[in-house]
């Protein structure tokens, strides 16, 4: 009789407050870059005992990890000419607008929309 009992997104348990973390850890990273870092190991680690909403979340914040470091390579690369400044501050608000985002999708215990995208 148990089976049909309703259980909160995720399973319970802490996963929206690690992702809440790394999110967190994500916008210090802005200052301190090694915080990022910290952030995507946390992600890493988080992932593998959550399930549902969190797990994608997780999911998300490990891409937004690798594809807002690739966008920051090439930015770099392209300082030389003017235009890698403007996309290093193109950049910036990405990595600005996914954390937000994610954190509002956290506090109401949802998914983050699209975690396929490149965009937000």
């Amino acid at each position: 009789m148990q089976d049909n009992a309703i259980l909160p997104p995720g399973g319970g348990g802490q996963g929206g407050s690690n992702a809440r973390i790394v999110y967190i850890l994500y916008l210090g990273g802005i200052v301190i870059g090694l915080l990022a870092l910290i952030g995507v190991i946390v992600a890493y680690v988080s992932r593998n005992g959550s399930g549902g909403w969190a797990g994608d979340h997780y999911r998300f914040q490990i891409r937004t990890f690798w594809i807002g470091l690739l966008y920051m390579v090439v930015s770099s690369a392209a300082t030389v000419i003017v235009i890698g400044w403007l996309l290093l501050l193109a950049t910036l608000v990405w990595w600005i607008v996914r954390c937000v985002k994610g954190l509002q999708c956290v506090s109401r215990s949802e998914p983050y929309p699209n975690i396929e995208t490149w965009l937000w």
